[in-house]
């Protein structure tokens, strides 16, 4: 099955092919807890911020008023929060307890190497048919480029947003004014952030080509030895020869896994697209 073929059936040879696992329970519970609570405030945050619109209007409406779209904007916003630092206690326990030096450097790491701007380059060669497609690790360039853009959007939309939400606090450690700063910054971070991901992630995890309609890895956290050999071959080849691929070994995802998997997908394509369509409307009525 070459890369065509491969792309036109993502989830081709469900109960026939070999299946590895690439992602943990607790990684996809991350993911889905992530994926729901950055829509929710998404949907919250531009009804907020876009108020004087009908269909804001409307929806706030819909579920009692905006202190309601305010309650719900802060109750996800606790949960992303909670979600985040569970991920980073998981990191220092994985590299304090556990000793694994490869999260910090080496092929498996998503700190950014030289192969990153290697693969980068290699690919825009590719894109303009004067080169070879690159051959990637476990994690590409993009990947890494969504995973430390949530770092800085927790970073920038998590430090303005609890500085609006407990101004008393955090009037003692800087000046007042600095809170309407704060405001501007959380408004537009946010939006460049659903932006970021409703466009660029969403395409590159799942409407691109190779991946085209839907990448299951990250909610079955398995996949196929077909998928990983075209789309990771670099960590295909070397766990091969070091003769580990026995260890990875899954049973394929049921049927029913990779239904609602879809069906979640789906609906948060489709909602990111729609909340872009809304904020881009209001943008242009002013």
């Amino acid at each position: 099955m070459g890369t065509a073929e491969l792309a036109s059936r993502p989830n081709a040879g469900i109960d026939e092919e070999m299946y590895y696992r690439r992602f943990t329970l607790g990684q996809r519970y991350q993911h889905a807890g992530l994926a729901t609570s950055f829509l929710a405030l998404a949907f919250t945050g531009m009804t907020l911020r876009f108020s004087t619109q009908d269909w804001a209007v409307t929806a706030a409406r819909l579920v009692g008023g905006f202190a309601v779209i305010q309650f719900f904007h802060l109750f996800f916003a606790v949960i992303l929060t909670s979600i985040f630092l569970i991920h980073v206690g998981d990191l220092i326990r994985r590299m304090v307890y556990l000793h694994e030096k490869g999260l910090l450097s080496g092929p498996t790491t998503m700190v950014v190497r030289r192969k990153d701007f290697e693969d980068f380059f290699a690919n825009m060669k590719y894109f303009l048919w004067l080169g070879p497609a690159p051959k990637f690790d476990r994690y590409a360039y993009w990947e890494k480029l969504d995973y430390w853009g949530e770092w800085w959007g927790m970073g920038v939309i998590g430090l303005t947003g609890y500085a609006m939400w407990f101004p008393e606090f955090f009037a003692r450690f800087i000046p007042g004014r600095w809170l309407n700063v704060a405001l501007v910054f959380h408004s537009w971070e946010a939006l460049l952030a659903a932006g970021f991901i409703f466009l660029i992630h969403f395409f590159n995890a799942h409407l691109r080509p190779l991946n085209f309609p839907m990448d299951l890895v990250i909610f079955t956290g398995r996949q196929s030895e077909e998928e990983f050999k075209i789309r990771h071959p670099v960590e295909y080849e070397r766990i091969a020869a070091s003769g580990g691929l026995e260890k990875l070994r899954a049973e394929a995802p049921p049927r029913w896994m990779n239904n609602c998997s879809g069906l979640f997908g789906l609906l948060a394509i489709l909602a990111g697209f729609l909340l872009m369509v809304l904020a881009v409307s209001s943008f242009v009525r002013g």
